[in-house]
C-alpha cells in the first residue's frame, strides 16, 4: 500500500489540495526577476530642509496620501554637490525579452534622472526609459545585454479566482523576496482604464512592477497598488492584467507613447430606476450626458439623453466598459455602436479620433421669454431661441424658468433644459403642454434634461 503522504508527493501540483509548492516555480521564474533604483539629481533646496527615506515615501506618497511618520532624515541636500545623483526610489521589474526589455510601473521610473537595474546574478545595469503610461501605469526599460531570462507571458482569461500566485519583488529593497496567496476577484474596477486583479498576496514597497505568477509559471499581472488605511498590507492588493499591459508596452516600444481613442462623450450610470421609466428594461449601457462640440460622437449623430448599449459589437454594460473599449481602439478606426433613443434602439457609426484634452463646457442659455407655469410638475418652462439653441448644442428643448415643489424634489433646478418626455422629444412649450395632458397627471414623468454641458433622465413625482 502506498501512504497517503506518498500519494501526495506523487500527485500532479494541479490536483493537490493541499498547500501548494512554490519552490520549482522560484527556480524557474526568479532569474527574471530584476530590482530597479532610481536615481535623481540634487535639486537646491531650503536652507535647513532634510529628505527622507525614499522607499518608504513610495508607500506613503504613492498609495495612502499622507505623510509618513518617524521619517528619517538624511543629510540636507544643500551641502551634497547640485547635480550628484541621489537615491531616489526603489521597485522590482521583470524581463520582457532576451535582448533587455524589461517592464515595470510608471510610477516606479516616473521623475528619475537615471535606472538602475540589478539582476539576481547581481550584474548592474544603466537602463533607458523607452516609454511611460500614467494611465496603465506601465513602463517598458532597456538594458544593453543579451540571452537573458525573459518571463512566459499567460492567459488572463484562464484566471480563477481562487488560484494561487506568487509574487516576486524587492519589498523594502529586500531583492528576491517571494510571497503567495490566491486570486481574490478579477475585473475590479478601480480605473478607467484598467480592471485590475485583486489578490491577497502580501505587496509592500518596493514590489511595485513586480510580477504576479500563476502555478504554470506565467506573468499574468504586474503588481501595482495596495489597499490600505492602517499604513501596511491589509490583505488587499492589486495587479494590472498582463494582457492589458502587454497592449501597452506594445505601443510603447514601437513608438516610446500610447494612442488611445476617443469620441467625445461625457457619460453616467444608468439606473435600475431609470431604465424601467424609459422602457430599456435592465439597467445596461451608459448615458450620454454630454456631447463635445464638432467630436467624432457628434459627427455620428450622438445625443446627449441617448444611452450606448454596444460598442463595437461587444455589450456596454456599465460605465467603465466604454472608455475601455473606446480607448483601445486605434484612432482613424470607424466603429458600429448601438444607442437606445425615446423607446427605440438606434445603429450608428462613429470615426474614432485620438485622446486630447477634455474641452471646457459652454455656458446654459440664458432665460429668453417668459415662463409658462405647469402647476401639477412645480416647473416654469420658456421657449428657446434659435441664437440658444445653436449656443446650448440642441435641435430642441426648452428652458426650465423656475422649478418647486415636485420639480424641485426631482433635483430640475432653473437653468436646465427639458429635451423630452416620456421618450418623446419636446421642441416647444406647447409640445410639452400637449404630451402632459395625454399622461396621468398623479404618476410619476420621466424626463430628460440637460445642464450645461450633461444630460440626465430625473423623475418628476406629482405630490399625492
Amino acid at each position: 500500500m502506498v501512504s497517503t503522504s506518498a500519494a501526495l508527493a506523487q500527485a500532479p501540483a494541479a490536483v493537490v489540495r493541499g498547500l501548494p509548492d512554490f519552490t520549482d516555480l522560484v527556480e524557474q521564474v526568479g532569474p527574471s526577476v530584476v530590482n530597479i533604483r532610481t536615481l535623481e539629481k540634487a535639486r537646491p533646496s531650503t536652507p535647513g530642509a532634510g529628505g527622507q527615506d525614499e522607499e518608504m515615501q513610495e508607500l506613503f506618497r504613492r498609495f495612502f496620501g499622507v505623510p509618513m511618520p518617524n521619517a528619517p532624515r538624511q543629510s540636507p541636500r544643500q551641502n551634497r554637490p547640485e547635480q550628484e545623483a541621489q537615491p531616489r526610489g526603489v521597485g522590482s521589474g521583470f524581463i520582457l525579452s532576451a535582448d533587455g526589455y524589461i517592464m515595470t510601473n510608471a510610477h516606479v521610473v516616473e521623475g528619475a534622472d537615471e535606472v538602475m537595474v540589478t539582476l539576481t546574478d547581481k550584474r548592474e545595469f544603466k537602463a533607458r526609459i523607452v516609454g511611460a503610461d500614467k494611465r496603465t501605469d506601465v513602463a517598458v526599460v532597456k538594458i544593453q545585454a543579451t540571452g537573458l531570462p525573459a518571463v512566459k507571458v499567460g492567459d488572463v482569461s484562464r484566471l480563477r479566482v481562487g488560484e494561487w500566485v506568487m509574487a516576486i519583488g524587492s519589498p523594502f529593497g529586500l531583492e528576491n523576496t517571494v510571497t503567495a496567496g490566491i486570486v481574490s476577484a478579477k475585473q475590479r474596477d478601480t480605473g478607467d482604464y484598467l480592471p485590475f486583479i485583486q489578490t491577497d498576496v502580501a505587496i509592500n514597497p518596493g514590489n511595485s512592477g513586480g510580477p504576479l505568477i500563476n502555478m504554470r509559471g506565467e506573468v499574468v499581472g504586474i503588481n501595482s497598488q495596495i489597499y490600505s488605511r492602517s499604513g501596511g498590507f491589509m490583505g488587499i492588493s492589486f495587479a494590472i492584467p498582463m494582457d492589458e499591459a502587454m497592449r501597452v508596452s506594445e505601443q510603447l516600444r514601437s513608438s516610446g507613447r500610447v494612442s488611445r481613442g476617443r469620441i467625445g462623450v461625457q457619460i453616467a450610470p444608468v439606473t435600475k430606476e431609470v431604465a424601467e421609466s424609459i422602457g430599456l428594461g435592465k439597467a445596461q449601457g451608459v448615458l450620454v450626458r454630454g456631447v463635445e462640440e464638432g467630436s467624432p460622437a457628434e459627427k455620428a449623430g450622438i445625443e446627449a439623453g441617448d444611452i450606448i448599449t454596444r460598442f463595437d459589437g461587444k455589450p456596454i454594460e456599465k460605465p467603465a466598459d466604454l472608455p475601455r473599449a473606446v480607448g483601445n481602439t486605434k484612432p482613424g478606426s470607424q466603429v458600429a455602436l448601438t444607442v437606445f433613443r425615446r423607446g427605440a434602439t438606434q445603429d450608428l457609426k462613429v470615426t474614432v479620433a485620438e485622446i486630447e484634452p477634455e474641452k471646457v463646457a459652454t455656458a446654459a442659455p440664458e432665460k429668453k421669454a417668459p415662463p409658462v407655469k405647469i402647476a401639477h410638475l412645480g416647473l416654469s418652462l420658456s421657449d428657446l431661441s434659435e441664437a440658444q439653441k445653436k449656443e446650448a448644442r440642441v435641435r430642441a428643448g426648452v428652458r426650465v424658468d423656475a422649478a418647486v415643489e415636485a420639480a424641485a424634489r426631482a433635483g430640475i433646478r432653473e437653468g436646465d433644459l427639458i429635451l423630452a418626455v416620456a421618450n418623446t422629444d419636446v421642441s416647444s412649450v406647447q409640445v410639452f403642454e400637449s404630451l402632459m395632458s395625454r399622461i396621468d397627471k398623479t404618476r410619476p414623468v420621466s424626463v430628460l434634461i440637460r445642464r450645461g454641458d450633461g444630460a440626465q433622465y430625473v423623475l418628476i413625482r406629482p405630490a399625492p
